[in-house]
């Protein structure tokens, strides 16, 4: 077997197949259909803000999920919390996580608005997978419980 030539085995191109219905073709449908992932951000306020600014901050990344159609799942504010390092010479700082669904491409959004708030001294956005989807459900259930 030294001198014969090892075999390729040759696959026939993947085809799209074109079924149409009406005047949108199937996979073109597709394409329509909005994709929601569950995403997890929080984000840090700088500690000089009053409660008036505070609020009016968090209003407006609210406001700003609901103006691009996202469903807020979970919203909390954590309060004053002492920073595992400094930032921007501050070591303290207002954090507030959010939860929600939204289509993929907002998040660019979402984290741009972040970067542009002076405001803003620290931020994470990440998607959430069917597990933390899950612990996140039994934490809240378990807040609620507490607080009865």
């Amino acid at each position: 077997m030294a001198g014969s030539k090892a075999r390729r085995r040759i696959r026939p191109p993947k085809q799209i197949v074109l079924d149409f219905y009406g005047e949108i073709p199937i996979f073109a449908a597709l394409i329509l259909i909005e994709i929601m992932h569950q995403y997890e951000s929080m984000f840090i306020l700088t500690p000089v803000l009053s409660d008036e600014q505070l609020q009016e901050a968090v209003d407006r990344y609210r406001e700003l999920l609901k103006e691009n159609g996202c469903e807020v799942v979970n919203d909390e504010s954590w309060g004053l919390r002492k920073l595992a390092y400094p930032i921007q010479k501050k070591s303290t700082g207002f954090y507030h996580l959010f939860e929600f669904k939204a289509d993929p491409t907002f998040v660019d959004k979402w984290e741009l608005a972040f970067r542009r708030d002076e405001r803003i001294i620290r931020f994470g956005t990440f998607r959430l997978d069917k597990h933390a989807v899950e612990y996140n459900q039994k934490r809240r259930e378990k807040l609620a419980s507490k607080s009865k």
